[in-house]
């Protein structure tokens, strides 16, 4: 992940610095993490906390709801992007998302036979 983007992602808001800058209600912001629309992180007080990316698309729900699109129209949108972007991964990104799965998983381990094999 570039720096930028990491950068970006790091959960450092609690939910009144969201209310101020997005000027949405905390009641709003729960309703639409329980519709699955965000994920905030939580502390170790379990206190939520959202990054620049979060506050970034509730202002996108935010207009959606002003252009008049309901939860499941939101929700829809959401879908077909994840999906388009699914769809537009080079071979590379593809390797790279498949050998990063991999690698959380435990993975492949180098075998001892000498020959650079793999055992699965």
């Amino acid at each position: 992940m570039r720096e930028k983007e990491l950068r970006r992602s790091l959960a450092v808001f609690p939910i009144g610095s969201v209310m101020k800058l997005t000027d949405l209600t905390a009641r709003q912001i729960r309703y639409y993490e329980e519709q699955g629309l965000i994920y905030p992180d939580r502390n170790e007080g379990n206190r939520r906390m959202y990054s620049l990316n979060d506050m970034d698309r509730l202002l996108e729900i935010k207009d959606y709801i002003a252009d008049g699109y309901n939860i499941a129209a939101i929700k829809r949108e959401y879908e077909a992007k994840e999906l388009a972007r699914r769809q537009t991964l080079s071979d590379s990104q593809v390797r790279q998302i498949l050998h990063d799965e991999i690698s959380k998983a435990g993975g492949f381990r180098p075998a001892t036979t000498g020959f650079g094999s793999y055992r699965i």
